[in-house]
């Protein structure tokens, strides 16, 4: 299903309970990025961990939405919480892809409502 279309870049250095934070949220995202291009080829999570300090990791991810018209890419998020920092990036393409839409269907936010 969604899964098949989400490439993951950097996942498989992530421990099993990152992985599946990273794996639900993309795939509830996905859905929603789906519904807002309506014709999404390919979604890329990329996630970088760094600056590790004892157990503390830091996540940076960048999110890139491929639509046969166009390429949305999410500014790289950074935060020392995976879901905070996926929230981040997917709220950022979001935002890109209603920015460059111009909301002429009603956008995302009219889709949350």
């Amino acid at each position: 299903m969604a899964e098949e279309l989400i490439q993951f870049i950097g996942v498989s250095e992530l421990d099993v309970a990152e992985q599946t934070i990273v794996n639900e949220l993309s795939t509830e995202y996905y859905q929603k990025i789906k519904r807002a291009l309506k014709n999404l080829t390919s979604l890329a999570v990329h996630v970088k961990t760094h600056s590790k300090e004892g157990s503390k990791k830091k996540y940076t991810i960048k999110i890139r939405a491929i639509a046969p018209t166009s390429i949305f890419e999410s500014k790289m998020a950074a935060d020392w919480d995976i879901a905070r920092t996926l929230h981040k990036a997917f709220k950022n393409i979001e935002h890109e892809i209603e920015h460059k839409l111009m909301v002429s269907s009603g956008g995302l936010k009219a889709h949350q409502k």
